[in-house]
């Protein structure tokens, strides 16, 4: 948190601190940690009553709606299950979009090679361009 503060930084704030708030600093600092331990209880309380009430063992993470419903709900035969059909679309979209790629590249080198003024393509090396990176159904989801 303060890892962007050098220690001339922190001194002056904390000089500031003593200004506003005078002999109450302490007092202020106190109320201040009692206020974080609270909420770290209270989320705390919420978790293990939400975890009671439906009877599974939920961290903080398993409450995003695409996680939750991976860990308690699903096994993973059904988990299989649904995303056995839409690997398929989503593997034949990618290559129909690889494929695009590569045809508009093959046109884009030709007009380049019929523009008056421009280097033979034989001659002019291109650079390689870098190989689009696949990213597979679960990265996506």
């Amino acid at each position: 948190m303060f890892e962007n503060l050098n220690v001339w930084e922190v001194g002056a704030l904390l000089l500031l601190a003593l200004l506003i708030f005078g002999d109450r600093l302490p007092a202020v600092i106190s109320d201040g940690l009692r206020m974080v331990r609270n909420l770290r209880n209270m989320a705390r309380n919420a978790t293990t009553d939400l975890s009671k009430e439906l009877g599974t063992d939920i961290q903080l993470e398993d409450l995003h709606p695409k996680a939750f419903i991976r860990k308690h709900l699903l096994s993973e035969d059904d988990e299989q299950a649904i995303r056995k059909p839409l690997q398929g679309v989503y593997d034949d979209l990618r290559a129909d979009v690889t494929g695009v790629h590569n045809e508009l590249k093959d046109v884009a080198d030709t007009v380049d090679s019929r523009r008056p003024g421009s280097a033979p393509a034989s001659t002019a090396a291109p650079a390689p361009a870098p190989a689009p990176r696949l990213a597979s159904y679960d990265e996506v989801t």
